[in-house]
């Protein structure tokens, strides 16, 4: 097909959806060949009552990966068809158990050589084809299952916006946005403290002259990101990891993750044998790109920040 050709996979969905509704069309005209009057879409849940006998609505649904109000609707359908009723062997009326019912058992009996030619025709076409298709389709699932189309985009989109990110070290030019940025990260989770005051207010006499350094994250020019590695001996650690934000506006470009690599990068070339830093829980994914990152949890040290519930050390 032309459109496809042109448009190539990204049309993934819409090629799907046309394949599902010319073979859907053709599930019609199959019943209507065999004289049954059954509507496709109902075929997993009536199938799943065969085999089953009696169940309730929520166990269809989990048998079949179909919503409960999905499969709800389809068992109304199903009733005025004459197909399936309520159970008449519970009176919990908090289980809304469905049998089929004596023309469903006959539906059921009188659609077994159907299905048996339809199993025929299906294992002709994949004859036929240099590809399995119904292998696909169960490896695919299993795939989707594991990362779904989504993730996969998202990680693409942010693994190519980061290529536009350059990671540059401190100029005065910067100094604003390292506090603006951190003020507005610590602000949105915690309250701003005193040793962040002493960092951001006075970056030049707190970081860079005690022999650390401040990496920026400039995305379009414009900086985005901003980490410290500030020398220190505290606990025989040689530099802490420190002041790591980003704005909120450039997240998922990958910015936590390539200042990271700068400020452990730097800090290996700068001889340091270990370096700490200090967190808290609930920033899950700042807590998962430490780990990422080859950090571990530490205990027992002691913190000037009141926000802090986890330490962790990198040691090279």
């Amino acid at each position: 097909m032309d459109f496809f050709d042109k448009v190539g996979k990204a049309a993934l969905g819409s090629r799907m959806r046309l394949m599902t509704a010319v073979i859907t069309d053709d599930a019609s005209k199959i019943y209507e060949l065999y004289g049954v009057d059954f509507v496709p879409k109902w075929f997993p849940v009536f199938y799943t009552l065969t085999e089953e006998r009696e169940l309730t609505i929520t166990e269809i649904a989990n048998e079949i990966g179909h919503s409960q109000p999905s499969v709800s609707k389809i068992i109304r359908e199903m009733t005025t068809a004459g197909l399936v009723q309520e159970s008449l062997k519970t009176d919990d009326k908090r289980k809304n158990n469905v049998v089929l019912t004596d023309k469903g058992l006959s539906f059921a009996k009188n659609m077994k050589q159907q299905l048996a030619d339809i199993e025929v025709a299906i294992d002709g076409l994949i004859s036929e084809s240099k590809h399995n298709l119904w292998a696909a389709l169960e490896e695919w699932e299993f795939l989707l299952q594991q990362k779904s189309i989504f993730k996969r985009v998202s990680e693409q989109k942010k693994l190519r916006e980061s290529k536009d990110v350059e990671i540059v070290e401190f100029k005065s030019e910067y100094k604003e946005a390292f506090r603006a940025l951190n003020v507005e990260w610590i602000s949105t989770y915690f309250e701003m403290e005193e040793a962040d005051y002493k960092a951001l207010d006075n970056p030049e006499e707190y970081i860079l002259n005690k022999g650390g350094k401040i990496f920026v994250a400039l995305y379009e020019n414009e900086p985005v990101g901003v980490c410290a590695l500030i020398k220190t001996n505290v606990h025989g650690y040689d530099f802490e990891m420190a002041k790591m934000a980003v704005s909120p506006k450039a997240q998922g470009k990958n910015i936590g993750w390539l200042l990271g690599q700068a400020v452990v990068r730097n800090a290996k070339e700068m001889g340091a044998k270990k370096i700490y830093l200090e967190s808290n829980t609930i920033l899950k994914p700042a807590i998962n790109l430490y780990y990422k990152l080859g950090f571990e949890k530490v205990f027992g040290l002691e913190t000037p920040y009141k926000r802090c519930n986890i330490q962790m050390e990198l040691v090279f």
